[in-house]
């Protein structure tokens, strides 16, 4: 009979050469000119600006009750725990192993959004997970486990965005020029309260574009107006304020990025029953829409019923299961990109083996070997985590996986020199393209991703049993 773990190991195989292949497809587009680089910048914009958002609000508020929430404060508390402390860790190798400086984030941050959510959409195909809720339940537990993943990316991006991009210089940057361009653009429109497009929108005097505003001019004026006002009462007001409440206002601003809203949004409709019912309840099942009849024709309740929340629930949902690979494609384009330069020499940077090494280290071996053991202890011999084996997996796997790509944004944002910049993209590429010739090696060894969930899963069913 053929060995469960070599069925696990294959189907984690699997999963990974998915994600690869997703990876590739962007690269053939890129390398055809389906795709150019700004547009997998716009492409990368829309994603987190739009689309993570609606994922967070359609996947934390089914997923998110009350007597669900307890499973959720171990996420927050682990999320934060194993960031701060890959924060230290990447300080102290970067001080002893004298590495370059955008080694810190590269090894503080890793991928907790795109990679997760496209391998758990494999996993669920190959069925690996299977094992840990039952046959019968695998396809809600796949649900929970990307819900779960979805609230650790949200304390793992707060994080990052609010901290990340001092660290690749060392350089304190001010908080309009650390936001970051992937998931901070908290301006109206892009745009200061004097760009061309206010005139354009109030006067008429200048030729429509593509960002001229299809709203009535009266309108567009009376909202600039108001925009205006506001930001100018709350300068006034910030500028009056003293020192303290102005540190504390600007820390809470980091807070205020479009996943982190989405989040906040998904949470109060989970955590609120009437709108919980609203938003995903079925009509025969209680909604609160079903229960109450406007007339006695069931044409007439049936109409009333396509108006209420289903279509915005799909709507939102159609939207946010964009991100999972259209993020993982971008990812693609971009490495395209980095690969073209390297292939001409256009200031390629140095990637030092040391810096490699260590990275790789703490990504793939260290926190593994930290992780896994921990969450089955805790999981087997306390009752401090919930019942719930796939939270026990998901516990084990987010601190894992390889640098985020986002690392390349916060090199951008920082100010850094394009020498950086392109050290840190040779990187991201050399750890994508290290794992597929593993998979495709003469020893047909699996990459060590594949090895980390596989070895998360037995933890968990051996916790489990």
């Amino acid at each position: 009979m053929v060995s469960p773990l070599l069925v696990s190991f294959l189907g984690a195989v699997q999963a990974s050469l998915s994600v690869l292949l997703t990876i590739g497809c962007g690269v053939i587009a890129a390398q055809f000119g389906l795709v150019t680089t700004e547009a997998a910048e716009e492409i990368s914009h829309l994603c987190v600006n739009v689309l993570l958002p609606c994922l967070l609000i359609t996947k934390l508020g089914s997923e998110l009750h009350l007597d669900t929430a307890v499973n959720y404060v171990p996420i927050i508390i682990w999320a934060i725990i194993f960031t701060v402390t890959s924060i230290a860790i990447g300080k102290a190798a970067v001080a002893f192993f004298r590495l370059p400086k955008w080694a810190l984030p590269a090894i503080a941050f890793n991928n907790t959004e795109s990679l997760p959510l496209l391998l758990l959409q494999s996993l669920e195909t190959t069925g690996v997970l299977a094992s840990l809720v039952g046959a019968g339940q695998a396809s809600d537990g796949i649900e929970r486990a990307r819900t779960y993943f979805l609230a650790c990316s949200v304390v793992n991006n707060t994080i990052t965005f609010s901290q990340g991009a001092k660290w690749i210089t060392g350089e304190q940057h001010e908080q309009d020029d650390s936001a970051d361009p992937e998931s901070q653009q908290v301006r109206p429109n892009g745009q200061d309260n004097d760009s061309p497009n206010d005139s354009e929108n109030a006067d008429g005097s200048d030729d429509p574009n593509e960002r001229t505003s299809l709203l009535p001019r009266k309108v567009v004026s009376w909202e600039r107006r108001m925009e205006n006002r506001l930001t100018s009462q709350f300068r006034s007001h910030f500028q009056a304020s003293p020192k303290p409440v102005q540190k504390t206002l600007t820390a809470i601003g980091t807070f205020l990025n479009p996943p982190f809203i989405g989040a906040v949004i998904g949470m109060i409709i989970g955590l609120t029953p009437s709108l919980h019912r609203i938003f995903f309840n079925d009509m025969e099942e209680g909604g609160y829409f079903s229960a109450v009849r406007m007339s006695s024709n069931p044409c007439q309740d049936q109409l009333f019923a396509s108006l209420t929340s289903p279509w915005l629930t799909s709507s939102l949902k159609n939207v946010g299961e964009l991100f999972v690979s259209l993020q993982v494609v971008v990812v693609g384009v971009k490495l395209s990109l980095s690969l073209r330069r390297m292939k001409e020499g256009e200031e390629a940077g140095t990637l030092p083996l040391g810096t490699v090494l260590s990275i790789t280290s703490v990504r793939f071996i260290l926190w593994p070997a930290i992780s896994i053991p921990l969450i089955w202890a805790l999981a087997a011999y306390t009752d401090i985590l919930p019942n719930d084996p796939m939270l026990w997996w998901a516990l084990m796997m987010m601190p894992i996986g390889p640098t985020a790509m986002k690392v390349l944004a916060l090199a951008d944002i920082s100010g850094a020199d394009q020498k950086i910049r392109m050290s840190v993209a040779k990187f991201l590429t050399v750890s994508v393209t290290n794992i597929s010739r593993s998979l495709y090696g003469v020893e047909a060894q699996a990459n060590h991703l594949s090895f980390a969930v596989v070895g998360a899963l037995e933890a968990a069913k051996a916790a489990k049993e």
